[in-house]
Order: structure tokens, then C-alpha cells, then sequence
């Protein structure tokens, strides 16, 4: 059985990982204001109230919000291909998106936020920009997942009413990088932070030294970069950053709100800067070098007066470069080092800083050293006891918690994880959510801590798709502890939200970890390469992060007799099976069943042995006519047959089956006698003006006869404006109502405000004899006829 770890291999990812489908509908449900992650302060749903985003719309913003208005266009203009000017608001918006600097709850504080959705307008309100930009974080959430393709996608684009205020718990909330270990490039690092901003992360720590590489230019010390930046972790080239590379990073994250904290590790972790210049070095002795990942082995000379020199002059202009307000230090792991010597050199380099305009940050055995004013501890042990930070609070520190077996996104999620490491313990999604920074250690008071931080060492990561898949889902876990109250956390709420985030997670093409303790929501597919990993029930396999994988993911751990199971991968229609599959065992073979894994054999294909398991090939077999959904099994002999990507299923899905389709109708009343009911249920709109139900006054209704229970789950309705006639007659406000009986109603879904020709109402699906239109108010002018061109019911 192939038990191995993850190989290596640099390999792009595909942006468009999980599903490649065609035009389907954006979303088949409004997304719920309590979806959203980090859980918001407050939140008060408006029922029945549906915003859509209309083609026409504007984003309008004051003085300070346009950079964040144009920031929400770049999200929103892709997918769905509408201009969405931004422009300078005028009045009180009454339609579009707006973002405004005034009248926010005065809860909401420097970084919070007030959004409120009507049928017509989308608000949101702050007192600064960081919060608008907090704001539409969560707008983005709130629209369908497919607003983050990056291609047009059909929409609608249906934000569901209420209101939101909501604040961050703490004032730091950050994300660290280790860029020393392995180098990532500027692009990487900007990707890393559209991650972080998208979760309201406001920092992220760059690991700038260490003993393996040195990643900042210092113009006084040039050999940092040509030598000690010229290699890594198992002796690959390395890498840098310019001067003008470094300050792209700080423009790139202060337009997403984010603070840069640059840390150069000292006076340990220096093995970079020793072997760049002999003369840093006690003995005049540049070593090696160093490619491996031991730790606690190096030091500065604290007794060399040049030493100082040195510190002072990367300080100096790593400060210049960096707007922001702290300088970390390090401190950690200074084993190398005597007690004596490190309290000297710490206490001798930090006022450095604080000349430079900086506060200095550092590990929290900062605490050994004297205090200097704002000073942060770090902490990253993995005991709720620490005399050095003991010491630290005790001198007025201020803490950022990063408690290594919590908060350390490389450490393995499970022993079988084949990234990351495990010194820490092994961090599953719930145990890195299920903590509290304010108890968590017991001698560090609350009014200590600043916030929240979430390193991610880099020893075994070497690319994008490594960073994704150990940062997802635990680093928006994090988050939502920096973020929320505690008293609004809960991990069964929370496990069911960030589910809710795997489909987003795809469409943005991001290498994620489908924990198994995560319910994990599906974007049913009707077409296309589908994902392995997205299976909704199995037997026997692993989910392994892979690379190399569309999507970084793979269906592997694979052995005679088990199976996956797609429950929204509907079989009928479909005349092949594509698979790509991998295979340094002895293969196999994947059947193809509907129903269940005992189900109907529509087709099996043979997987052959490809020369490896990062070898990818298609395999394809034809089906037989079959319907349900898909169910692959696998069969051979003994263990490890072979791992499965993604496959696709070819042939034509039948449409779906309109319910009410000439199905016996009623209703209340009639604005003609050949304006009845039966119109609204025979299939057509393009019989002319009569080709409607026509009612007159509000609270009318329409009744449909299915004539027997069956399954219902989706309701269209043609307005006026489909069958010709003006579109200020398209019913504004209605309901969809169900009934076993006939008697007994169930409001199913309701709509109000609607402006447009055609409205798809999705629930459900319910079991249903009986569908209703109850209408409300008829138009949104002065006429009080609703007119409804056609009612179709469908299964889903």
C-alpha cells in the first residue's frame, strides 16, 4: 500500500480547480447572513427580503471609500460581467452597492462595520476604510461562490436582506510566513495576503532571516542576499527581495488593510548572516552554508562591537521601508547563546528600534530582557506556564498569542498528512479553533493581549499549493478567534459555516484540507470535470494533498472493495466516464454504478499501473443507460490499486421535468375570461397579452394540482415582462406556498421588491401535491393587476 509522503515537484495549479462546468445558475439558494466567517457581532435577517444585483448597478462611495469601491469592482466585475461604475454618491443611495463613511452604528469602532441589505440597495457603513473593506469581506460571502470566478458566470446574484454590525475582538489579528526556509516569490506572498484579507486578518509577519537563507536587500551588507540568500531548505536556489520588491509587498497589503511586521531572527536563527561575512563571526570564520532544518546551533557575536553595527544598519533600513509600527527581533531558539549574553545583546539593540519610529516585537523569551515601551512578546510555546513570558507581562508587555500546538498552520492536521511537521502536535480543525486567548494561559490577564497570530513555518512547504493546503480550513479557524466574541464561537455552528466555504474555496482555485470533521457543502455539478475529493459518502479513502492534482487534492489510499459516492452527480443521460487516475501499484478497476455501490453496473474501466503515483493518465469507458446518482467503485487486488483526480461524465442530461406543466390550476379571480389560471401552466408566453393569469387587487392567488406528492424544490415564474409587456408590471411581492392537502399551506420561498421578467425561487425540495402564489402587491406602479405568464414547478 502506497503510505508515502507527498512528493515535491513545483507544478502549477489550475485556477479553476474543483469543477470546469458550463453555465449554471450562480446559486441554488440566497447564502444566510449567519453563513458568514468570522461570525459577526450581530446579525438580524430580514425575512422575505432578497437583494439583486442588477445589471445596471453602481458602486457609490464618499470621500475615502472609492479605493475601496474599486477594490469591490475587481471582485465583482469578472463573474458577472456588469460595468458597476464606481462613482461619488449623491444623497441617500436608493439602489446599487453603497459604500459610505457616515452613519455607521457607533459600536463599530476604527475597524468595524454596518451592513444592511434591502430589496434595493446594499449599504455599507463605516468609520474608516479599513472597516468598509472589513464590510465587503463579508459581502463576498454573502453573494453566491460563484462571484469569485474569475470568467463570467450566469447569475443571479441574490444577497439575502437584513442587517449586520460587527467588530473585531482584537486589534492584531495576523498570519506569519516563513519566506527564509523555503523562498516565495512576490506573487505567492500576494496571493497569501488576498487569502488572509478575505478572512479580516489585518497583519502578516514576514520571516525575513534565518540560518537558511536571507531574503531582504541591505544596501550596507550586500553579501546577505548574493550568498546567504542563495540557497534553502534542501540546498534549492533561494531567493530575495529588492528593496522595490519589498515595498510592492507593503502597497499590495496596506491596499488590503494589512500590515507588514518584518522580523530578522537574532541572535539566533543567523547562519545566513555568518556565512555571508567572516567577520560577524567570533572567530573570523564564515561557516558554511546551512540546508537542513535542525534550529539553536548559531549566534552573533555579542562580544563584537561590529555586531552592533550591523543590527543597527539592517534595522535602519528595513525601518525606511516599512511603514508600519513594529520591528521583530526574534529571540526565539537562541540556544548558542548564554543567558548573560543574550539579556546584553537584546537590551543593547532593542532601543535600535524604537530610534528607528518602530516598537519592538519579538519571541516571547523577549521577556529575559528589559522592557521597552509598547514592546509585543510573541508567544509560541505549548504550556499554559511560561516564566519568560511571566516575566514579560510582569514588565507591561503586550501579548499576540501563537501557541504552537493551536495556532501553527505547518503542523500535520493527522499523522498522515504529508506536509508540515508534527514537534507541536498534530492540529486538526476543531483543536485549532477550540481555544480562547484570554484563558488560555492562566497568568496572562486579558487586557495583555493585543490579539491573535498564525505562523506558517515553511520547512516542508515549497510552493503555493502547500501554503493553501495548511493555512485551509484552519487559518480562517484562527481568524474567526481574533475576530469574533467569544461568546459568539461555538465549533458546531462554526464547523457548518466553514463547510459552506469549500465551493468558494474552489471556484478560487485554492488548495484546501476536506477535513473529515467538517461538513463539507457541495456544489452539485452538471457538467464537467468533477473533483474526486468532492464526494459526499465512502468507504475506505483518503483525501491527499497533492500538487500536482487539479485542485491539490487526490482520492487516494485506495484498496479492493472501496468506493465514493456523489450524491448530487446524477447518472442519467450520460454515455461515458472519464477518469484521471495515477498508479505506482498494481492498478485496478473503477466501476460505475448509480444508486448505491450495490447499485446497477453501467460501465467499468480498467487502470492500468502509469509508472507512478504523481503520473497522471485519463482512462474512459462507455455507460449504459442508467439514473440516481454516481457511485464509483474500485476493485483489484490488495491495496494501493491507484489514486483518482477528477472525472467526467459525457452525454446529454435531459432536461428537467416541469411538474406543473398543463396540470389542473385555479385561482381566486380573473382580470378576463381568457385570462385564467390554465394560461399560467401551458407551457408558453408568447401567446400574445391573454397568454397570462391575470388578477386584479392584492392577495390573489393561483393554485396548481400536481395531482400527486412528489418532490418540489424549485419554482419559476414568468412575469409581464417575459411575455412582452412592460417590465413595471412584473409582480413585486408574492409568495411560493406548498400543501399535502390543499388545505394546510407551507410558505415555501418568498420574494419581494422583484423587478425582474423572471424569478427562480429554490427550497427545499419539499414533498408537495399542492403549489400556491400568494401575491402580495401586484406591481411596483400604481396598477394593481398581477400578471403571471408562467408557473413552472421543478423537482430541483
Amino acid at each position: 500500500m502506497h503510505r508515502r509522503a507527498l512528493a515535491l515537484a513545483a507544478v502549477t495549479i489550475l485556477a479553476a480547480a474543483g469543477l470546469v462546468a458550463g453555465a449554471t445558475p450562480a446559486s441554488a439558494a440566497v447564502v444566510s447572513l449567519q453563513s458568514v466567517v468570522p461570525v459577526p457581532v450581530t446579525v438580524q435577517p430580514a425575512t422575505g427580503v432578497t437583494y439583486t444585483l442588477p445589471a445596471g448597478a453602481a458602486i457609490q462611495t464618499d470621500a475615502g471609500s472609492a479605493a475601496v469601491g474599486t477594490y469591490l469592482a475587481g471582485i465583482l466585475r469578472p463573474s458577472t460581467g456588469y460595468a458597476l461604475p464606481v462613482t461619488t454618491v449623491s444623497g441617500t443611495p436608493s439602489s446599487g452597492i453603497a459604500l459610505l463613511l457616515s452613519g455607521a452604528d457607533s459600536s463599530v469602532g476604527a475597524e468595524g462595520y454596518q451592513l444592511d441589505v434591502t430589496a434595493s440597495v446594499l449599504t455599507i457603513r463605516a468609520q474608516t476604510a479599513a472597516g468598509l473593506f472589513y464590510g465587503v469581506q463579508t459581502l463576498r460571502q454573502l453573494f453566491p461562490g460563484a462571484i469569485e470566478a474569475r470568467t463570467v458566470q450566469p447569475g443571479p446574484w441574490e444577497v439575502a436582506g437584513g442587517r449586520i454590525v460587527d467588530r473585531p475582538r482584537y486589534a492584531y489579528r495576523g498570519a506569519m510566513l516563513d519566506v527564509s526556509r523555503h523562498f516565495f516569490g512576490v506573487d505567492v506572498v500576494k496571493r497569501y495576503i488576498d487569502h488572509i484579507s478575505q478572512y479580516k486578518l489585518n497583519t502578516l509577519h514576514l520571516h525575513l532571516s534565518d540560518d537558511q537563507g536571507w531574503r531582504i536587500v541591505v544596501d550596507a551588507w550586500p553579501r546577505l542576499t548574493s550568498v546567504g540568500g542563495s540557497t534553502q531548505v534542501g540546498g534549492g536556489p533561494g531567493g530575495f527581495y529588492t528593496k522595490a520588491q519589498y515595498s510592492d509587498l507593503v502597497a499590495y497589503a496596506a491596499a488590503r488593510h494589512i500590515t507588514i511586521v518584518p522580523e530578522i531572527d537574532m541572535p539566533g536563527h543567523t547562519n545566513a548572516a555568518l556565512a555571508s561575512y567572516a567577520e560577524l563571526n567570533c572567530d573570523n570564520v564564515a561557516p558554511p552554508l546551512y540546508t537542513g532544518t535542525a534550529v539553536g546551533f548559531s549566534s552573533l557575536c555579542v562580544g563584537k562591537e561590529l555586531t552592533y553595527t550591523f543590527v543597527q544598519q539592517v534595522l535602519n533600513e528595513l525601518a525606511a521601508l516599512t511603514p508600519g509600527p513594529y520591528l521583530h527581533i526574534g529571540g526565539d531558539e537562541a540556544n548558542s547563546t548564554s543567558d548573560a549574553d543574550y539579556r546584553t545583546f537584546m537590551n543593547r539593540i532593542q532601543p535600535y528600534a524604537g530610534a528607528a519610529g518602530k516598537t519592538v516585537m519579538g519571541w516571547h523569551q523577549l521577556g529575559q530582557a528589559d522592557h521597552t515601551p509598547g514592546r509585543i512578546a510573541q508567544f509560541w510555546g505549548t504550556t499554559t506556564s511560561d516564566p519568560d513570558l511571566s516575566a514579560a507581562v510582569a514588565k507591561g508587555d503586550k501579548v499576540v498569542m501563537s501557541p504552537a500546538n493551536k495556532a501553527y498552520l505547518d503542523m500535520k492536521y493527522t499523522n498522515e498528512t504529508p506536509l508540515g511537521l508534527s514537534w507541536a502536535g498534530l492540529i486538526e480543525v476543531q483543536t485549532a479553533y477550540n481555544w480562547d486567548p484570554a484563558t488560555l494561559v492562566p497568568g496572562v490577564p486579558a487586557s495583555a493581549i493585543l490579539g491573535v497570530e498564525a505562523p506558517m513555518w515553511s520547512e516542508t512547504l515549497t510552493q503555493l499549493a502547500h501554503i493553501e493546503f495548511m493555512a485551509f480550513p484552519r487559518m480562517p479557524a484562527i481568524a474567526e478567534l481574533a475576530w469574533s466574541p467569544q461568546s459568539a464561537r461555538n465549533w458546531d455552528t462554526f464547523k457548518v459555516r466553514l463547510g459552506a466555504q469549500g465551493p468558494r474555496w474552489t471556484t478560487q482555485g485554492i488548495s484546501f484540507y476536506r477535513s473529515p470533521q467538517v461538513p463539507w457543502a457541495t456544489a452539485p455539478p452538471t457538467g464537467g470535470r468533477v473533483e474526486a475529493e468532492s464526494y459526499t459518502s465512502q468507504s475506505g479513502v483518503q483525501i491527499v494533498a497533492d500538487a500536482a492534482a487539479h485542485g491539490g487534492n487526490r482520492v487516494g489510499y485506495i484498496d479492493a472493495g472501496d468506493w465514493i459516492g456523489f450524491s448530487g452527480v446524477s447518472v442519467a443521460g450520460r454515455t461515458g466516464f472519464t477518469a484521471r487516475i495515477a498508479s505506482g501499484g498494481t492498478g485496478g478497476t473503477i466501476q460505475v454504478r448509480s444508486g448505491s455501490a450495490t447499485g446497477p453496473l453501467l460501465g467499468s474501466v480498467a487502470v492500468p499501473n502509469t509508472g507512478g503515483y504523481g503520473t497522471y493518465a485519463d482512462v474512459s469507458t462507455s455507460l449504459t443507460a442508467g439514473s440516481g446518482s454516481l457511485f464509483l467503485v474500485f476493485t483489484g487486488s490488495g491495496g494501493g490499486l491507484f489514486d483518482i483526480d477528477d472525472f467526467a461524465l459525457t452525454g446529454t442530461t435531459p432536461p428537467a421535468t416541469n411538474l406543473a406543466l398543463n396540470k389542473p390550476a385555479t385561482a381566486d379571480s380573473r382580470c378576463a375570461t381568457n385570462e385564467g389560471p390554465e394560461k399560467a401552466v401551458n407551457g408558453t408566453t408568447n401567446g400574445g397579452n391573454a397568454d397570462k393569469w391575470c388578477s386584479v387587487g392584492a392577495t390573489k392567488w393561483l393554485r396548481v394540482d400536481l395531482q400527486s406528492s412528489t418532490a418540489v424544490g424549485r419554482v419559476v415564474v414568468r412575469h409581464a415582462g417575459a411575455g412582452g409587456e412592460s417590465a413595471g408590471f412584473n409582480t413585486r411581492d408574492f409568495d411560493i406556498q406548498t400543501s399535502g392537502d390543499g388545505t394546510t399551506w407551507t410558505t415555501a420561498a418568498q420574494v419581494r421588491g422583484n423587478t425582474a421578467n423572471v424569478t427562480t425561487s429554490t427550497f427545499g425540495p419539499v414533498a408537495a401535491r399542492y403549489l400556491r402564489l400568494n401575491v402580495i402587491s401586484p406591481t411596483s406602479t400604481s396598477d394593481q393587476a398581477a400578471r403571471i405568464y408562467e408557473l413552472e414547478a421543478y423537482a430541483a
